[in-house]
């Protein structure tokens, strides 16, 4: 199985482009000065879809054919009116996107802000909110974490049933549905929430999981790096039981072997108050025996008085499960092709970086 063959980083003035076979260097740079909020490389065409949140002019959406050297202006997510008296809700933010089955051409999955999912059947040309998951009555519960609304940024299609979708909300806990979006359940069994009352650490729809990801080649296996730690699912996001790691199991990013699902690689920092690396040393960590021990990763990465975080979407693992890389809110970026033993820093000046995608 070959490598992957180019990064796609997404950051806060534009979206650059590297290739191995130029030696991992800046090839290419688009919407240059603009911020890319989402980066997605569909695996069923190769075509690249871009994200933009220009502020007053709104989110947009760019989409690149395969072979293609031009862009071209994709529809939006649009929220419908609400009832009257009712203050309306607009679209603030593509926190996430995602191809929909191999079965399924020309299907994508985005998850907005504030907490919209929308599918669109035509390469992004138009939007359909799910309107069973918005009408939930348990949305009203939902709230912003490090936004002021809740939002989703982690969509996981299962590619044994591509109407079997899970979806992560912060914060409004990990949903469900087995049937397209036509009914929707909270799978939040085992996950805890210490930053509400003690009757309500437990509930599902108040919980924040900051970013999820599933095994491509166990899909009963998901992990997800929550506000208040580590967790792993292997019954498909049933139950999920709590991982404790070293130097900390506060992050945002998760990365997972798609072929191999007891192991994971994360991204550790100090929680809430302080969020910087522990000890101000910027490192990886990574389990291969499901989250039993936990390996500390940081050749070639910055020994000390590191302040680097990653962002949700930062750190992506290509289909081999041996090249990763990795973009920090600093500018950074780095990559490993020995599954994280060894990295090496392709460029220290860049904006900083909101997502990394393989293609």
């Amino acid at each position: 199985m070959a490598n992957a063959d180019r990064i796609m980083v997404g950051t806060r003035k534009g979206l650059f482009e590297l290739r191995r076979n130029e030696g991992w260097r800046v090839t290419t740079r688009h919407f240059l000065g603009e911020p890319v909020s989402m980066v997605m490389v569909d695996p069923r065409d190769d075509t690249v879809y871009a994200a933009l949140n220009l502020g007053h002019f709104g989110a947009k959406l760019w989409r690149r054919e395969s072979g293609a050297s031009e862009w071209s202006a994709c529809g939006v997510p649009v929220y419908p009116p609400q009832p009257e008296g009712e203050h309306g809700k607009s679209l603030q933010l593509i926190w996430s996107l995602e191809a929909g089955g191999p079965e399924e051409p020309g299907v994508l999955w985005a998850g907005t802000i504030p907490g919209g999912l929308f599918r669109s059947n035509d390469k992004g040309e138009s939007w359909a909110l799910n309107v069973p998951l918005w009408a939930r009555p348990e949305r009203a519960e939902w709230f912003g974490g490090g936004y002021d609304q809740p939002g989703i940024h982690s969509i996981c299609v299962d590619p044994r049933d591509s109407r079997h979708l899970s979806i992560a909300v912060s914060c409004g806990g990990v949903w469900q549905t087995h049937d397209g979006g036509n009914e929707w359940a909270p799978t939040c069994q085992g996950m805890y929430a210490d930053y509400m009352p003690p009757e309500r650490r437990e509930d599902p729809v108040v919980q924040d999981p900051h970013r999820m990801v599933q095994c491509p080649s166990d899909p009963d296996t998901l992990w997800v790096q929550h506000h208040c730690g580590i967790y792993r699912s292997i019954d498909g996001g049933a139950r999920w039981m709590r991982v404790f790691a070293q130097p900390s199991s506060f992050g945002f990013a998760v990365a997972v072997h798609p072929h191999l699902p007891d192991t994971t690689w994360f991204v550790p920092s100090v929680k809430d108050e302080c969020r910087v690396p522990v000890d101000d040393r910027f490192v990886v960590t990574r389990t291969d025996d499901s989250g039993a021990s936990f390996a500390t990763l940081s050749n070639g990465l910055p020994e000390g008085h590191a302040y680097d975080l990653v962002y949700r979407h930062g750190l992506d693992v290509d289909e081999t499960g041996e090249c990763l890389a990795m973009g920090s809110t600093t500018g950074a970026l780095w990559l490993t092709e020995d599954g994280g033993l060894h990295w090496r820093c392709l460029s220290a000046h860049l904006p900083p970086i909101y997502a990394v995608r393989f293609g």
